[in-house]
């Protein structure tokens, strides 16, 4: 079964920066393309940056030049560096495999999208 967990996030002034980390425990991630998205309040779940086995990386637009997504697949960890973080950058932030999330069965049923906690980060002054 697999389990995401999201670290890192806080509140921080426009400008600052941020270091998110997410552990990947239940699989082994140096075949999957890992993302970062994030969900603002009131608004759906977006992708903000994704890497390849190969550590090919692709960003928003939005992030472009502002955040890093890294991976360490022998820690099985994915991480994000965010700088120049603007109040637009509110919202809770999570990893998962992409394009398809993992799935879960967990309770029974038909398996589902599976997501982590997710870690908030709320840039205010």
């Amino acid at each position: 079964q697999v389990q995401l967990v999201e670290s890192g996030g806080g509140l921080v002034q426009p400008g600052e920066s941020l270091n998110l980390s997410c552990t990947v425990s239940g699989t082994i991630i140096n075949i999957y393309r890992m993302g970062w998205y994030r969900q603002a309040p009131g608004r759906q779940r977006e992708l903000v940056a994704a890497i390849s086995g190969g550590r090919t990386a692709d960003y928003a637009d939005s992030v472009k030049s502002r955040f890093t997504i890294s991976r360490d697949n022998v820690k099985s960890t994915v991480s994000l560096q965010m700088s120049s973080l603007k109040p637009e950058d509110t919202a809770v932030y999570y990893c998962n495999r992409h394009p398809s999330p993992f799935q879960t069965s967990s309770g029974g049923g038909r398996p589902r999208d599976y997501w982590g906690p997710g870690t908030q980060v709320t840039v205010s002054s």
